[in-house]
C-alpha cells in the first residue's frame, strides 16, 4: 500500500497536477525537440507546457488536435517564425499573453491566463521562451485555486520554473 501512495506521488508530480479544484487538469511539460520530431508524445487532453516550439512542432500540435497556443513571450522576442500566422494557418487559436518582466509575474496574471484556459476548448499549449514564466504563472495559478504554497511551487517546476523559483516562492508567501 505504501508502494503504492508513493508511485501515485511519483507519477503525479511527473506529469504535474494542475489545480486544487473538483476536476483535476493535467499540465504536461514537453521538451520542443519532442515536440518537433515525435507527435505521439503530445497529450490528448489537458495543457502542454514547453520553450518555444518550431515549424515542425507548431504541425504536430495541430495534427494532434491542439485547439490554441498561448504565446507568453514578449512582442520583441524572436521565434525565429511569424508564429501567429502559422499556427493561425494550421486552424489552431493564437493568444499572445506577453509576460515581459518580473512585474508580469503576479497573481493577477495568473488569474488572467486561468480565466482564458477556462474558455478554451481542447488541448492547450502554452509556451515561452523555455518554460521558466509558464512554471512561475502555473504555480501562482494552482495557489489561487487552492493549492498550498508547497504543491503550486512542485507545480510550477514541473511546468518549466527554474530562474524565477525564488520569485515565485517570495509571491507565494504574501498569499
Amino acid at each position: 500500500m505504501k508502494k503504492m501512495v508513493v508511485l501515485s506521488c511519483f507519477l503525479m508530480l511527473a506529469v504535474g497536477v494542475a489545480t486544487a479544484s473538483d476536476e483535476t487538469e493535467t499540465i504536461t511539460r514537453i521538451d520542443t525537440e519532442q515536440m518537433s520530431r515525435n507527435p505521439d508524445v503530445l497529450p490528448e487532453r489537458g495543457i502542454v507546457s514547453s520553450g518555444q516550439p518550431d515549424e515542425a512542432a507548431f504541425r504536430n500540435l495541430a495534427a494532434a488536435g491542439y485547439s490554441a497556443v498561448i504565446d507568453m513571450r514578449a512582442e520583441d522576442e524572436d521565434r525565429g517564425l511569424d508564429e501567429e500566422r502559422l499556427v493561425e494557418g494550421l486552424g489552431m487559436t493564437y493568444l499572445s499573453f506577453p509576460i515581459a518582466s518580473k512585474e508580469d509575474i503576479s497573481f493577477d496574471k495568473a488569474a488572467a491566463l486561468d480565466k482564458i484556459l477556462g474558455e478554451l476548448d481542447g488541448p492547450v499549449l502554452v509556451h515561452c521562451a523555455s518554460g521558466n514564466r509558464v512554471g512561475a504563472l502555473f504555480a501562482l495559478r494552482a495557489k489561487n485555486n487552492g493549492a498550498s504554497s508547497a504543491d503550486a511551487l512542485a507545480i510550477g517546476k514541473a511546468a518549466g520554473m527554474t530562474r524565477l523559483t525564488t520569485l515565485v516562492q517570495e509571491r507565494l508567501d504574501t498569499k
